[in-house]
């Protein structure tokens, strides 16, 4: 009983709003200065945003975030992430995600209003000091190092995408299988 007390806590502290002032832009500046992912934003033709993304599980789990998605620097519309995932899982994290849109067919793929990601859309995990494999849902791999504020990355656009991660925090154990799906909302 006492784990699923813990359990809703690390839940109710994901999930709760954050302290940042404006946290678009704060995620945006973490993901600008993150080596190959700052590297994006001089040649992406949009991307989106999402600051904070939490994620439970006990057994089956899901993930939720919202976010803004631009195109030459300006907001067209606000997007939001839900996630599902089945199999061995515990516990709460929160990360931050951004989804680079390499040209206007992906970015009209996405805001489309029903995209998904599927089970082997790799996504980059920025993370402290460790080489890591992650996925928007299950599986895939990519190298990275550094943290929140000295993170480097490496990435490159799969199927006119490209999409890094950084976990904020929480403590989860998973090994699952799942997909993102994205909703859109034109300004």
């Amino acid at each position: 009983m006492q784990t699923l007390r813990d359990l809703g806590l690390i839940v109710i502290l994901i999930l709760a709003p954050s302290a940042w002032a404006d946290p678009v832009d704060d995620t945006i500046s973490v993901f600008r200065h993150a080596g190959a992912s700052g590297a994006f934003f001089d040649n992406a033709y949009g991307y989106a945003v999402f600051p904070k993304v939490g994620k439970a599980g006990f057994g089956v789990g899901g993930a939720r975030g919202t976010g803004r998605v631009f195109v030459d620097g300006a907001s067209i519309g606000t997007t939001t992430l839900t996630q599902l995932s089945l199999g061995l899982q515990l516990g709460g994290q929160a990360f931050s995600q951004i989804i680079f849109f390499q040209d206007a067919r992906a970015l009209k793929e996405f805001t489309s209003g029903s995209f998904a990601l599927g089970a082997n859309a790799s996504a980059v995990a920025i993370t402290a000091g460790v080489s890591a494999g992650a996925s928007t849902a299950g599986g895939g791999s990519a190298g990275a190092s550094g943290g929140r504020n000295d993170a480097t990355t490496v990435g490159e656009y799969h199927k006119g995408l490209a999409v890094f991660t950084v976990a904020l925090g929480g403590l989860m154990y998973e090994a699952s299988v799942g997909g993102q799906k994205f909703s859109f909302t034109p300004d």
